[in-house]
């Protein structure tokens, strides 16, 4: 069986903390964001930040571990083999060769790069639609949508480059 280091999901899914601190800096992309979203210093500051910074961390971990899952392959191969016939039974012919094969191809394309290449497709094959369907309902401008877009693509191409390389 592969064996998946799951405690990279806590770790990775503090990047869109890290990331939002340097993206929405105003020296960055504050400022533009703040003018396009219509948003105020005070209203800001009349959210709950601690529950703010608490769920959008739960929401990174849910993140985190569905990137895992479209950026290991080795996760999707196990996936089409469990319900054969001795699936997850030591010495079976499906557990020999699950071993067998991940001891060859095991490593295949878990690098940081390759990980950042699905983290590019999902930001904009994912991440713009969504929040572009939403923003054009809001009535919102394409530079608001753009810098949302910017944002998510490039923390979930960091995302997916930490969990596919350490997972």
């Amino acid at each position: 069986m592969i064996e998946i280091n799951y405690w990279i999901i806590p770790i990775a899914a503090l990047i869109p903390m890290i990331t939002g601190f340097i993206w929405y800096n105003p020296k960055v992309m504050g400022t533009i964001w703040m003018q396009a979203a219509e948003m105020t210093d005070e209203k800001i500051k009349s959210g709950n930040m601690i529950l703010t910074m608490g769920v959008s961390y739960v929401l990174a971990c849910m993140l985190a571990f569905i990137i895992m899952g479209l950026s290991v392959h080795q996760l999707a191969f196990q996936s089409i083999l469990i319900n054969e016939v001795g699936f997850g039974e030591e010495g079976s012919e499906i557990s020999i060769f699950i071993q067998d094969f991940m001891s060859k191809y095991g490593q295949n394309f878990r690098t940081f790069k390759h990980g950042a290449f699905h983290g590019a497709i999902g930001g904009l094959f994912f991440a713009f639609p969504i929040l572009a369907t939403n923003a054009l309902f809001e009535a919102k401008s394409w530079k608001y949508i753009w810098v949302n877009v910017g944002y998510w693509t490039i923390t979930i191409m960091l995302m997916g480059g930490v969990v596919c390389q350490f997972a």
